[in-house]
């Protein structure tokens, strides 16, 4: 059996989890906000107590794979209504910066215009100071890929390592030319 998909969610005080198995739906309900997703037919949520559980019927290889999918998709929605996830994000280079009027983020990144990223209803961008922000939501899916467009505006290039990355990011760095001046 799948390590992960074994393992129960255990549902946290405040968040309430709906199982409708007709319509193979899944709706999770917390503080932060409610998050709906569809299952696949093969899995069997159910549950128990404050526990939710995913079963899958036998070993074959696909029921297998979405078997801890499944259950992680799920947790990730139980975490997202309770504490919501966050992209951390840094600008680097000589004259690029940030700055956010209302809900919109303008980016100044060496190009002939500024670039603008509005909030969302479930996206929420916070500015730090001018090299660094943070955007956040309750789904992690769609936090992930705004902050993925953000940072494919500008990202990250190899010789000087300029543009947009997320905190902690490592680029590799390239030499440049060798030789020049010899």
């Amino acid at each position: 059996m799948s390590r992960i998909g074994r393992k129960p969610i255990v549902i946290p005080a405040g968040v309430e989890v709906k199982v409708d198995e007709a319509e193979r739906t899944i709706t999770v309900k917390g503080p932060k906000g409610t998050l709906h997703s569809k299952f696949h037919p093969l899995m069997t949520v159910a549950v128990e107590g404050n526990e939710i559980l995913v079963t899958r019927p036998n070993d074959e290889k696909e029921a297998r794979s979405l078997h801890g999918l499944t259950r992680t998709l799920i947790h990730n929605m139980v975490v997202g209504v309770t504490e919501g996830f966050r992209k951390d994000l840094e600008i680097q280079g000589v004259g690029y910066r940030a700055a956010k009027q209302g809900n919109k983020l303008t980016l100044t990144l060496g190009f002939s215009h500024p670039v603008e990223f509005e909030d969302t209803d479930t996206i929420k961008i916070e500015l730090k100071d001018a090299l660094h922000f943070s955007i956040t939501g309750i789904d992690k899916q769609e936090v992930g890929q705004f902050a993925a467009e953000v940072r494919g505006v500008r990202p990250p290039e190899p010789y000087k390592g300029k543009g947009i990355r997320y905190v902690g990011e490592y680029v590799i760095r390239k030499e440049g030319k060798a030789g020049k001046g010899k």
